[in-house]
């Protein structure tokens, strides 16, 4: 099975969730599932390889919150590390913060000073790609730690709204486009 035939098969529209108009997409179900689950790490990790299979990452980064659940085992399948970004006031050392807009509203994003090296060449992980506010916003801090951003990967894009206008050049992997 494909990763957007799971995607299509398990993840649940919500309506008006966590606000009036938004359409939640709810991952769980795909979360639930042992072989759907290793299906989408698998394929999110894809962007982080060579034709050859070989890692070309040193980190991979997670987004808050959804991010993370799915940039932990991609990092395990590359064999990296994982390096988490946080909403404002989350993590307990010193931080490059980023401020930006959501879809339905406003947020900080923060990443502790000395987890990306100069230099690491890192792959970005969400599940999401909306209005792209949080994959710019993780980018410049991967930036200002003196690390590359190589590649965005995520689950679904929402072709909808501006996210892939608002990441530039950054190159994308998106295992479903709605």
């Amino acid at each position: 099975m494909t990763p957007a035939e799971v995607l299509a098969g398990l993840v649940r529209d919500v309506p008006d969730f966590p606000e009036l108009g938004v359409l939640f997409k709810d991952i769980t179900p795909v979360l639930a599932d042992h072989a759907a689950f290793t299906v989408i790490v698998e394929g999110l990790a894809a962007a982080g390889r060579d034709e050859h299979g070989r890692s070309v990452v040193d980190k991979v980064v997670g987004m808050e919150a959804r991010g993370f659940i799915l940039a932990a085992p991609v990092a395990l399948a590359l064999g990296v590390g994982f390096v988490p970004v946080r909403k404002a006031g989350k993590l307990p050392r010193e931080t490059h913060g980023v401020s930006y807009a959501l879809e339905y509203a406003e947020a900080t994003l923060e990443i502790h000073q000395d987890a990306v090296r100069p230099g690491d060449r890192v792959l970005l992980v969400d599940d999401v790609l909306a209005t792209g506010g949080t994959a710019s916003a993780t980018r410049e801090l991967i930036d200002r730690c003196g690390g590359t951003a190589l590649a965005l990967a995520v689950m679904m894009e929402l072709s909808f709204l501006p996210g892939r206008a608002a990441i530039g050049d950054l190159p994308l992997t998106a295992l479903t486009t709605i």
